[in-house]
């Protein structure tokens, strides 16, 4: 027995209308042909992984995580914090590959190989395979706060989980579908570690399945991260302590609901910040008689950090016209430098920083 969605009314439905009103106010707006948009997405998908990770205490710095975003392999000689944000970046590479296959279905060696992605690093943690003895969570206390069900139920239970996900409650909106399957990952807790990683995986598989075509947009991991208490006391709510499948799960859904319409709203408010970031950077460029392309590294070096290789694949143009543009901002003081050699990459100097973040003139 898993844990059934709950009856959708009152509340919870006003709150998936306003949900569907701001989500189709943001797939209208990263729907549009906008140069700025690969700079944000990859800024959003890189905040959303770290922001999962933290929750099991991974943390690495902005930059990092979307160095490692990008790079979605782990190095022998990174930290284990790096590894891990490394591993989950290459989970939801895999997440957006099963999103666009036709012939996508759900199966059990779906969970297990997104488990293996997320947890490579961990190999004492047995990644991609189901848990084989008793397992429960504790509180900072060390008081068991948890206590999964018994080792020998989880792959009847996990068959379960996977056929409702192939054939079952069609008709449920699909944020309620993915909030269900993340608590019925989490609770069963297949694996040694990793429970919490793999089932917010699977929570933005379920959405990016059900139809969000820019699934770091719609994903709450980032809301999470910042809110691991709330998280995890919305889940103590319902789970009581132990695997309770019986009980009324409206509460999560509608902790869920809420945190897609924070997330919402946030990303909107993103996607404005950076059209006048980019209209700033477009004029600065103008007034010095720049190539517009230029802008394009510009924006990249405030959305993180950027690089010959990167710079020259966007703005699609050679690595020595890359180098000579990224040379140009670095002598007007608008970039700065950071490494040498191959590792050789550009963030935005405190000069920049000011005049995009400087006060409108009306």
């Amino acid at each position: 027995m898993i844990y059934e969605s709950p009856t959708i009314s009152g509340s919870l439905s006003k709150k998936l209308q306003e949900l569907e009103r701001l989500r189709s106010q943001l797939e209208a707006q990263i729907g549009e042909p906008i140069r700025w948009i690969g700079s944000l997405r990859r800024e959003v998908r890189a905040a959303s992984i770290s922001g999962s990770t933290s929750i099991e205490g991974f943390s690495v710095s902005p930059e990092e995580a979307l160095e490692l975003a990008d790079r979605q392999a782990a190095a022998a000689e990174d930290t284990e914090n790096r590894q891990a944000v490394a591993c989950y970046a290459r989970a939801m590479d895999h997440v957006g590959t099963m999103a666009a296959d036709p012939g996508f279905r759900w199966l059990d060696r779906v969970i297990l190989d997104l488990h293996f992605d997320a947890c490579y690093f961990q190999r004492e943690k047995d990644p991609g395979l189901w848990r084989e003895g008793p397992i429960g969570v504790t509180g900072e206390d060390g008081a068991l706060e948890y206590r999964g069900p018994d080792a020998e139920e989880v792959p009847q239970l996990m068959a379960e989980v996977v056929d409702w996900l192939e054939r079952g409650e069609a008709e449920v909106d699909e944020v309620v579908r993915a909030a269900m399957a993340h608590l019925n990952v989490i609770s069963v807790h297949p694996f040694r570690d990793g429970n919490g990683r793999i089932s917010r995986i699977v929570q933005s598989l379920v959405l990016a399945r059900e139809g969000a075509g820019s699934p770091e947009f719609f994903s709450i991991e980032e809301y999470l991260g910042s809110h691991t208490q709330n998280y995890y006391a919305a889940l103590r709510e319902v789970q009581a302590g132990s695997y309770q499948p019986d009980r009324d799960a409206t509460s999560w859904v509608e902790f869920c609901v809420d945190a897609h319409i924070a997330q919402a709203r946030q990303r909107l408010g993103q996607i404005d910040a950076a059209a006048e970031r980019w209209s700033r950077l477009e004029a600065l460029v103008e007034e010095r008689g720049w190539p517009d392309r230029l802008v394009i590294a510009l924006e990249q070096s405030l959305a993180g950090r950027t690089d010959r290789t990167r710079y020259g694949r966007e703005a699609e143009t050679s690595s020595v016209t890359a180098s000579n543009d990224l040379r140009r901002l670095l002598d007007a003081g608008l970039l700065r430098q950071m490494g040498r050699g191959r590792s050789t990459g550009y963030e935005a100097s405190e000069r920049l920083r000011k005049l995009v973040s400087a006060p409108a003139e009306h």
